[in-house]
């Protein structure tokens, strides 16, 4: 382990900040040159909402004159470039805190920042391709049966996106979290999971926070996968404590539980479909006659 006074720190921190933020504006400046294509994937969800709902066109509107540039060539690209750069300002990081590890535990850098990048990227995607789109067609389609009709401004629909998408992204990092802390031994899964009742409540309200929505449904699209998350660290931290101790986990075991578990389900799914003539459908029981 390294030993650094307390000026050095302060000189390898900005040291780093300044290379997060070059990369940042690196990815920020390539983001900016593709700004229309970009909109065009950020404004899709509003697109495909107001089209579902049998508005035409299924366009959003600019208010400010201003509205358009701002949105489109400004905030979008750096919206952008913090996805992008992500994975090189995790490196910075890992960097800077790196010196205060032992040997063994730097081994774990590369795990981290491609844990971390693709969980922040995953956040991102649950959030654009599920979460927010089944959320804008409530939200839109509230009034439709009291003779309201949605006018939506692309400055507001563009802090709404921001809010769910980073939001969610940031909430991702849930295991890695948790793993970090028990690697430095702030946290142990024994603690965790006796208090996991409190850490769901936590995640209900941050769910609730993030959830553009008053409605459960949209809510439990949001808390479920972040609970899964929560206990996603929690074995993630089992591991690293079992590795601590010397022992090994029962992968084989587990391994084999798991593909009977599924060809069980298998098995039903085709019971059900060729002998009683379900068939599948897209909501909950997902299994219909």
């Amino acid at each position: 382990m390294l030993r650094m006074s307390f000026m050095e720190h302060l000189e390898e921190l900005r040291t780093r900040i300044l290379r997060a933020l070059g990369g940042f504006v690196i990815a920020f400046v390539g983001t900016m040159i593709f700004a229309p294509e970009l909109w065009r994937a950020v404004s899709a969800p509003a697109k495909e909402a107001l089209t579902r709902l049998g508005i035409h066109p299924p366009n959003l509107v600019a208010i400010t004159p201003m509205e358009q540039f701002s949105t489109i060539y400004v905030y979008a690209p750096l919206l952008a470039a913090v996805f992008i750069s992500s994975p090189w300002i995790l490196y910075q990081v890992w960097a800077f805190i790196s010196p205060g590890l032992y040997k063994r535990e730097k081994r774990w850098a590369v795990p981290f920042i491609a844990t971390t990048s693709i969980l922040f990227l995953s956040g991102g995607c649950f959030a654009y391709f599920i979460a927010f789109r089944y959320a804008l067609v409530f939200l839109l389609g509230i009034g439709r049966d009291v003779n309201v009709s949605p006018f939506v401004s692309i400055n507001e629909y563009f802090d709404l996106f921001v809010n769910v998408t980073l939001g969610v992204a940031l909430v991702f990092e849930m295991p890695v979290l948790i793993f970090f802390l028990t690697l430095l031994h702030v946290a142990s899964p024994r603690f965790l999971l006796s208090n996991s009742r409190y850490a769901i409540l936590v995640i209900v309200v941050i769910a609730a926070i993030v959830t553009p929505t008053p409605d459960v449904f949209n809510l439990m699209l949001f808390a479920v996968p972040m609970v899964m998350l929560f206990f996603v660290g929690v074995f993630a931290s089992y591991l690293l404590v079992l590795r601590r101790e010397g022992r090994k986990f029962p992968w084989r075991r587990v391994i084999l539980i798991a593909l009977a578990t599924i060809a069980a389900l298998a098995a039903f799914v085709v019971v059900m479909t060729y002998h009683y003539h379900f068939h599948f459908i897209r909501q909950w029981p997902y299994l219909a006659k």
